[in-house]
């Protein structure tokens, strides 16, 4: 049986990939079809059965590149393993991303938390920047727990630059883990809220959830992971850049910070919002901006917040 498939309204090289590569993992799923792509058109030829699951598959595929910025093989792979498209594991703005350890459901508090929730489904960077006690890293950790538990990413991976905020490593005690575990410990807070103590280890264990310094992330290429970089205004332009350019494919990348706190020893190498300005423009990246009326923890936060923004501090001049 002979049978051509016209892909419509799309380019199909968003749907074949580059070099085929798209297609090829497609079509080997189906080892008895013949496929010859011909622009958009598919001509299929093999049995009337594989014929027809071949149509809905790609049909889904389509359906998920409607979706989605670009199309990777891991979709493919998601299609034939059972995964849901994109679009169902997107939130409505009061729902909760994920249930606490204790039972409790985390969602998005205010109106920038469910911005950043909703610019985390329809982009792959997102920069979300404010004064502490705003919740954007606890919000970014939530989601990024949530993809791991749906299955759209394999790994979570935290990092945050180590920068001395007054202290010294060197004085320190213990091993370099030991020296650096201070610095990653709200890291390790948040997943403990969301995810059980046993699983969370287990997790760490195989490499499913990575905690580690910026420095650790050079060289790397990071695929289908959600990786969220806190504490960005401690990182210069340099670094920033080494980071970015770890996204691989189907990657989600968070970065998180506040610029009135910034560690290193002159605050004009902080690159963070340079790096914004430089690519908040681009389509794929998106910028949320909390204020003090964000925060949420104790009310007496904003209240210190705004008392130390107001404060000039000779030393810095």
């Amino acid at each position: 049986m002979k049978q051509t498939v016209h892909l419509e309204a799309i380019d199909p090289v968003e749907i074949y990939g580059v070099g085929n590569k798209i297609l090829q993992e497609f079509c080997s799923y189906f080892p008895h079809l013949k496929v010859v792509a011909r622009g958009s058109d598919l001509i299929l030829e093999g049995r009337e059965s594989d014929i027809s699951e071949f149509r809905m598959r790609l049909g889904e595929l389509v359906e998920r590149r409607h979706h989605k910025m670009n199309l990777t093989v891991y979709d493919v792979e998601d299609i034939f393993s059972g995964v849901s498209s994109p679009e169902k594991f997107r939130l409505a703005a009061d729902a909760p991303i994920v249930h606490g350890t204790d039972g409790k459901p985390i969602r998005a508090r205010n109106k920038t938390q469910q911005q950043l929730v909703k610019d985390y489904f329809d982009n792959d960077l997102v920069f979300a920047v404010g004064p502490a006690g705003t919740g954007k890293t606890y919000i970014a950790i939530a989601l990024a727990v949530r993809a791991l538990k749906n299955r759209e990413v394999k790994r979570i991976i935290l990092t945050r630059p180590a920068v001395e905020a007054g202290e010294r490593l060197g004085f320190l005690p213990g091993d370099l883990k030991e020296k650096l575990d201070p610095y990653l410990q709200p890291l390790y807070d948040a997943l403990e809220d969301m995810i059980p103590s046993k699983r969370l280890n287990e997790f760490i264990s195989d490499g499913t959830i990575q905690i580690a310094p910026l420095a650790y992330m050079r060289g790397r290429t990071l695929d289908r992971a959600c990786v969220i970089l806190d504490e960005a205004q401690n990182t210069n332009l340099g670094q920033l850049k080494m980071f970015l350019t770890r996204m691989g494919s189907s990657a989600k990348f968070i970065v998180t910070g506040d610029a009135t706190q910034i560690d290193l020893p002159r605050k004009t190498d902080s690159g963070l919002m340079t790096g914004i300005h430089l690519l908040k423009d681009l389509k794929g990246v998106a910028v949320v901006t909390f204020t003090h009326e964000d925060i949420v923890r104790h009310p007496l936060v904003t209240k210190i917040v705004k008392a130390f923004d107001q404060f000039s501090d000779p030393s810095s001049d």
